[in-house]
């Protein structure tokens, strides 16, 4: 069987993530685009990829380029996957799937039209542990749900010289925060709990007035001094919600939290057990039970559920994380594209549903008052 063939539309620090999956996954990176044709041609020579594409339409063009993995600032997102789209090709489009819900609909419908593979990097779905947490109250482990409360703690905005382009409501979004990393949270409590919010109450705070003008990518040590500018995407956010089925459910979400660096964390609380994960320590699924008695399930492939199994690539004491994730999430979706149904693949419609609730989030945001989401 031939290779699949890709094209990386943005050459950022995701961009570079999904080239090593593709790579992993058996593609061959047909070439890439950039924000610049100069760029372009600086990142081939890098990666040792044949095409330096000048735009969205010469990648598109070319007939050896099966799937399109959209890697852009948000606001680029409807245009750049809706062109793959249209031309024939398979879409991998990073998360959010687009800035608006109307763009998001948009896409997830013309999806669905044309019958193409397209997915949104919800990776952490592919935590084993995770996977486990899924089954076990699938399965009924936990009994009927009483609460789910957690939070997404990040601090690599906390320097005010710190910036980048998903602070630009332009680039970004309206929502910063919430949209960029709360929108990984739900869409992963939904997923495990089998639950969906039905309504939410939230509170957004911009608590650092303003920034340095210049900006970096993401993760990167912030450069001193220099101007700055007024900034209006929020820092935080706190989201009280509830599910269709009465749970209640609260969240944090931060970008400005001193020494947490990637901390989505979750706990599922139910009338004969709970379940916790902390991506931070993600080789653990914490197991809480009546009668002062607590377990820990550690990642492996010889136990636990069917996809914890599949997904446990290494021996347990051998650390998987983000990577792995990642590497799995595109592998599944090159194996959709061959005709499988891989279990808990992100589509556009999952991308149109985290869209769907950030919107009104927003909205509840800017009202104080709860808001209904389906």
């Amino acid at each position: 069987m031939s290779k699949l063939g890709i094209a990386i539309v943005g050459t950022g620090m995701i961009g570079a993530v999904h080239r090593r999956a593709a790579l992993l996954a058996g593609a061959e990176v047909r070439g890439v685009a950039a924000s610049s044709p100069q760029r372009a041609q600086e990142v081939a020579q890098a990666w040792n990829v044949a095409h330096a594409y000048r735009d969205i339409e010469e990648v598109v063009s070319d007939p050896q380029v099966q799937v399109v993995h959209v890697c852009t600032p948000n606001h680029l997102h409807r245009a750049m996957a809706q062109a793959a789209l249209e031309a024939g090709k398979h879409v991998i489009c990073e998360k959010p799937l687009a800035t608006t819900l109307e763009d998001a609909q948009a896409l997830a419908a013309l999806a669905a039209r044309t019958g193409l593979v397209a997915t949104v990097p919800f990776v952490y779905r592919y935590h084993p542990v995770v996977r486990e947490a899924r089954a076990r109250i699938a399965q009924g482990e936990l009994g009927p749900l009483h609460l789910i409360h957690g939070s997404y703690l990040q601090d690599w905005l906390l320097d005010p010289a710190s910036n980048n382009w998903r602070v630009d409501p332009s680039l970004g979004g309206t929502s910063r925060v919430f949209a960029d990393i709360g929108s990984h949270w739900c869409d992963l409590v939904e997923w495990v709990s089998g639950e969906r919010f039905a309504e939410v109450s939230a509170a957004f705070a911009t608590v650092i007035a303003e920034r340095g003008a210049v900006t970096g990518q993401s993760f990167t040590t912030p450069a001193a001094g220099g101007t700055t500018q007024a900034v209006s995407s929020e820092d935080v956010a706190t989201a009280m919600l509830r599910t269709s089925a009465g749970t209640l459910a609260s969240l944090t979400v931060s970008q400005v939290s001193a020494g947490r660096h990637n901390r989505l964390w979750f706990e599922i609380d139910g009338a004969r057990a709970s379940v916790a994960f902390n991506q931070e320590d993600a080789e653990r699924l914490w197991i809480g039970r009546p009668d002062q008695r607590e377990d820990s399930f550690v990642r492996g492939p010889g136990a636990g559920s069917a996809e914890q199994r599949r997904l446990s690539v290494l021996p347990a004491g051998h650390a998987q994380g983000y990577g792995n994730c990642f590497e799995a999430f595109v592998a599944d979706t090159y194996r959709a594209i061959a005709g499988e149904q891989p279990e808990g693949l992100p589509t556009f419609d999952d991308g149109l549903r985290s869209a769907r609730i950030v919107t009104r989030v927003i909205a509840s945001a800017r009202s104080r008052a709860w808001t209904a989401i389906d």
